[in-house]
């Protein structure tokens, strides 16, 4: 039999993670990992008191050192270089599925279960990674930069189900997730980036014009790292219609606005992609995905050593350099997983 472990975080996705392997009757131990400077003691003793009553073995792992190494100095780094950088992407294949598995392993377990909506299939070729049952939750997008060979050793209980699903199975078990609260999108930012920038005291550009594209200038920005691409609110600066920021000049510390239609791509460029399925084996038609809150769109990709071309059969919302690519087959598996390096305008 399998031992299993759950990370269990004290949100309702990992509890109810943890008594569906138990209803199975899987042998199973429970791991709550630290990846933040500040302790809560509360919650630990909750978590600990929960798995007492479960009768399932409870383990605290510190990993908040290796978070700070392989999580944060990255994002401050990608901040700094004027890219909009996903955290969750990076903390995925370098802590969850990486490190943290591989303390489960050193506790005796042979397999990671997390409260992820996403599914895994078991085929000839390896593990398959497809959209979990729930659209509005699927978090496969954030898990395709995780190295294919991890999955062997994964398990998402919550693949087909749904958040409500969720909710009401709790309630009618009469259980309260020990967190008390659901987790924030990036764990370590408590509001705002900028804020959390400021109070690293992270050196980033300063001040300098807002333009046009011929060169116009509308207005100052008080450095190019507060804005993102497609970004319309939050500008300062009045016009006779719209603008929308359409991109960077990091040269002359410029930002470029200009109409909804400029903020349009054709496609992107990524970086050395993590491949989660073999090119050959890829179907014909294939769709992409460029932001979490986006359902992935046909496009047409082709791979090399250096990265993924993507080209988009008809202008879209302009993929933002920092942020992930994620490849799809129409049936929803995880093809591959890039980080977006360059993005195209539509003409």
């Amino acid at each position: 039999m399998h031992k299993t472990a759950i990370a269990l975080s004290g949100g309702a996705d990992s509890l109810m993670s943890l008594l569906l392997l138990r209803e199975t009757e899987a042998e199973v131990m429970a791991v709550h990992a630290r990846f933040l400077g500040a302790d809560d003691e509360a919650l630990h003793e909750r978590l600990h008191g929960l798995c007492a009553k479960l009768r399932v073995p409870f383990h605290l792992v510190d990993l908040r050192g290796e978070f700070e190494e392989l999580v944060i100095a990255p994002f401050v780094r990608a901040y700094q270089s004027g890219l909009t950088p996903n955290p969750c992407a990076t903390c995925n294949p370098a802590i969850k599925f990486g490190l943290l598995l591989d303390r489960v392993r050193e506790l005796g377990a042979d397999r990671l279960a997390t409260g992820h909506y996403a599914r895994l299939a078991r085929t000839p070729h390896g593990a398959a990674l497809y959209r979990g049952l729930d659209a509005d939750k699927d978090q496969s997008y954030f898990l395709s930069r995780v190295p294919r060979e991890r999955f062997e050793q994964v398990i998402f209980p919550l693949a087909d189900w749904t958040k409500n699903a969720v909710r009401q199975a709790l309630d009618e078990r009469g259980l309260t997730p020990p967190a008390g609260r659901e987790s924030q999108e990036v764990c370590f930012i408590p509001s705002d980036y900028r804020d959390f920038l400021r109070e690293r005291n992270v050196r980033l550009g300063g001040p300098g014009p807002i333009t046009l594209a011929d060169g116009t200038i509308l207005g100052r920005h008080e450095g190019l790292w507060n804005h993102t691409l497609g970004q319309r609110k939050g500008l300062g600066i009045a016009y006779s219609q719209p603008l929308y920021v359409t991109g960077k000049d990091f040269a002359q510390n410029r930002l470029l606005v200009g109409p909804k239609s400029e903020t349009l791509s054709t496609g992107c460029r990524t970086g050395i992609p993590n491949l989660l399925w073999p090119p050959e084996l890829w179907p014909g038609e294939v769709l992409a995905q460029t932001i979490y809150r986006q359902r992935p769109e046909p496009a047409r990709v082709s791979v090399d050593q250096a990265g993924m071309t993507i080209t988009f059969p008809d202008p879209r919302a302009m993929p933002t350099p920092g942020q992930v690519a994620a490849v799809y087959s129409p049936e929803g598996q995880v093809l591959a997983g890039a980080v977006i390096e360059e993005a195209s305008h539509a003409a």
